[in-house]
């Protein structure tokens, strides 16, 4: 189970593996010219322990319920391979550690 005492770090781990993976995409396909956007989505309520200290760290709440991270690669491109791989990084970091975490995104 994860600890809360810990999220801060995992936020970075994530965020990390989210930028590692967005170059590593770039590094090996370019930037595809399918425009869009991508983020990572969290099952949990703004209102619990993991929520707020989520909200803090930069997620909002999300439609439709839970809450989401826009962009946690932070890349400036517009192509959404390359920020899908980003998120689906950072969500992974998240899933491991016992979050409920995916990758959604949609085209422009």
């Amino acid at each position: 189970m994860f600890a809360l005492a810990n999220l801060e770090s995992l936020h970075k781990t994530a965020l990390v593996a989210a930028v590692d993976a967005e170059e590593d995409f770039r590094a090996k396909y370019g930037e595809p010219m399918y425009c869009g956007f991508a983020w990572v989505h969290v099952s949990e309520k703004a209102s619990t322990k993991l929520g707020r200290a989520l909200l803090k760290l930069g997620f909002d709440k999300a439609y439709g319920g839970g809450l989401r991270l826009w962009n946690p690669g932070g890349s400036f491109t517009q192509s959404m391979d390359v920020k899908e791989k980003g998120a689906a990084a950072y969500a992974k970091v998240f899933q491991n550690a016992g979050i409920k975490a995916y990758c959604e995104s949609r085209a422009d």
